[in-house]
């Protein structure tokens, strides 16, 4: 382990305490990961004695974390049949929201990803800040009463938040589209509640959802490098290496609808939607047709155009709309080769509400970069959807709850 002081990294030892917390998220992943397994085995994979695996199994297991669920004989049919140990996914609950500027989505899930309740809430624009944190307040009592109905223990409550976060603190620093600023938004749901809070940047918390229960997380095709580039009004990603998330040095990695796509985006001022995204972004995508459609449509129907009438008219070979589209995928394109280039993720996930037109994107993006680079980045669709952040929160406040630990050997 290392410890920045000052400007400077030096080597810290790890206390008794550290090591035992080290080892019990280890032994909590493995139960997870392997569904049903024994004490024995679980000390034989980790290379940890017996004695200390069942210190640690009847720890998780006072935390209601993991549960008996049978036994099996052993192989040689000598000895004392060995009882198996699962997740105990079913018997916690969690309580997730992502809140954007026109809605804010909701569920109440298990630690298994299984959503048992959800809600979605429309709202104005133009509510102040405190109106928008009323709101969510409100549809979070909603959730949590639903959670309670079911007499299962709730872990606590994670936020995804449109713009930069504190994640420790849960403090979102600036989130345009609420208003938020400074906004201390983690203290103030843990008062109201009296649970445990995550306050995390939304994209962060689905690329943790897609990492976790997403089409990358399926068996032997589990990946431990993927970007999730979440495209909707704006255009976020969502960064994990080896199966970590990646923050960044000021928390903001992954902003990259400040990305220049081009020699034309140099010497701008971009103090609203970066570059990027207004050329990528839904809202970027349905300000280019009102653009190209000024005095041909009337201001009714202009005001009306969405990324998805874009869309719809592209497939149906409107003359105005197949440009947009082309530009689009080209300026995508871009992007995913600098990702690419740059952090050699095993594949790019496409999500968010732009990302519902994957299977016009991911075609056309892969023919713009056939033959660019020296391997051809892997292109998914999200399988998780809307529901991405709030399955993402259950990664997030089982490793708070948890006291999750992760060492590494550096080579």
């Amino acid at each position: 382990m290392s410890k920045r002081n000052d400007n400077h990294f030096f080597s810290q030892t790890i206390n008794a305490c550290q090591m035992r917390r080290i080892n019990a998220a280890a032994v909590l992943d493995l139960i997870r990961r392997d569904g049903r397994t024994s004490r024995t085995d679980i000390g034989d994979t980790l290379n940890l004695s017996l004695p200390t695996v069942m210190r640690i199994v009847d720890q998780l297991m006072e935390a209601n974390l993991v549960v008996l669920a049978g036994s099996h004989s052993q192989e040689n049919g000598v000895g004392r049949p060995r009882n198996l140990l699962q997740f105990n996914a079913e018997g916690n609950l969690v309580i997730g929201a992502d809140v954007g500027g026109t809605k804010i989505y909701g569920a109440t899930a298990n630690l298994g990803g299984q959503i048992l309740y959800e809600q979605q809430v429309r709202h104005q624009e133009t509510k102040s800040a405190e109106e928008y944190y009323t709101r969510l307040l409100a549809l979070v009592g909603e959730l949590l009463a639903t959670a309670q109905a079911r007499g299962k223990r709730v872990l606590g409550i994670a936020v995804g938040a449109p713009g930069e976060t504190q994640h420790e603190e849960g403090v979102v620093r600036w989130a345009p589209a609420l208003n938020w600023r400074d906004f201390p938004l983690k203290a103030r749901l843990q008062e109201a509640t009296g649970l445990p809070v995550v306050v995390e940047n939304d994209v962060n918390l689905a690329a943790l959802g897609e990492y976790w229960f997403g089409a990358v997380a399926d068996g032997a095709f589990a990946l431990q490098n993927i970007v999730l580039l979440s495209i909707g009004t704006g255009i976020g990603a969502g960064i994990i290496l080896e199966g970590q998330l990646y923050r960044g040095a000021r928390s903001s990695a992954g902003e990259i609808g400040y990305l220049l796509p081009g020699r034309r985006f140099l010497g701008e001022r971009y103090d609203g939607f970066g570059a990027f995204e207004q050329v990528a972004s839904g809202s970027g995508i349905a300000a280019r047709a009102r653009a190209a459609l000024a005095g041909e449509w009337p201001a009714e129907a202009l005001a009306g155009i969405t990324a998805e009438t874009v869309f719809a008219a592209a497939r149906d070979g409107a003359p105005w709309a197949v440009p947009i589209i082309t530009e689009t995928c080209e300026t995508l394109a871009l992007g995913i080769a600098a990702i690419h280039t740059l952090l050699d993720p095993e594949c790019v996930i496409l999500g968010g509400g732009v990302a519902q037109a994957a299977d016009l994107l991911i075609p056309a993006i892969e023919n713009c970069l056939e033959g660019t680079l020296p391997q051809a980045p892997r292109i998914l669709p999200s399988r998780l959807g809307q529901r991405a952040v709030v399955l993402g929160g259950i990664t997030r406040l089982l490793h708070q709850t948890a006291d999750y630990y992760v060492a590494r050997k550096l080579s």
